[in-house]
């Protein structure tokens, strides 16, 4: 959770990056890597804590540019692509969702404890599965791409046949982006610690 501007920039524009290059389901060495969008507005929730008014914007518009510059690379017309519809923009509160679960998290200052560890499991799977339900519902009520005719069993099936793929991308760059928070915070109490034993040994 950071305090100062520049850490939150900071942290914005690393996220905005991760995002960016994972959307493109490329990474670096040109190898498929999971999109890790949803663990990105996850930990942006957690981490932007406050900052909702313009960093959860700019997210949903780097989100919708990258799909733009992707669609459009492959010589398909942006509207027109299987994944566009009127369902795409249920991203916006899927997302938020997500967003809202990381900032309930950073309420709760969680500890590196077991309780910590439980409050995380909670907000996670609460965010994930609201997320879920909305992109999943939508794209299956709302979208052009699914043949008709359609029914509430049809539509719990589709849940079933992809939950646990997408649980499982957003679990591994919500568990490492935890790490990476734990990791900060035992190097700052560290710090803190000999800062405060140099100031007592003058």
């Amino acid at each position: 959770m950071a305090t100062t501007q520049n850490q939150r920039l900071g942290i914005f524009l690393a996220l905005a990056l991760v995002m960016a290059a994972t959307r493109v389901h490329l990474s670096l060495f040109h190898h498929d890597v999971w999109d890790a969008s949803w663990g990105i507005f996850f930990l942006a929730g957690f981490w932007l804590r406050g900052s909702a008014r313009w960093a959860f914007p700019l997210l949903m518009v780097e989100a919708v540019l990258v799909d733009y510059v992707v669609i459009n690379s492959q010589g398909i017309d942006f509207w027109n692509h299987y994944c566009v519809s009127a369902a795409y923009w249920f991203l916006v509160p899927a997302y938020f969702a997500l967003w809202a679960a990381g900032s309930w998290l950073a309420d709760r200052r969680p500890g590196l404890n077991l309780r910590g560890l439980g409050q995380a499991a909670v907000a996670f799977l609460a965010g994930w599965a609201a997320c879920y339900v909305l992109t999943n519902g939508s794209f299956y009520w709302l979208s052009h791409s699914v043949p008709q005719p359609r029914s509430v069993g049809a539509w719990l099936a589709n849940l079933g046949d992809w939950y646990l793929f997408f649980l499982e991308a957003t679990a591994l760059y919500v568990a490492l982006g935890l790490v990476v928070h734990a990791f900060a915070v035992q190097l700052s109490r560290t710090l803190g610690h000999a800062g405060g034993h140099s100031k007592l040994s003058r």
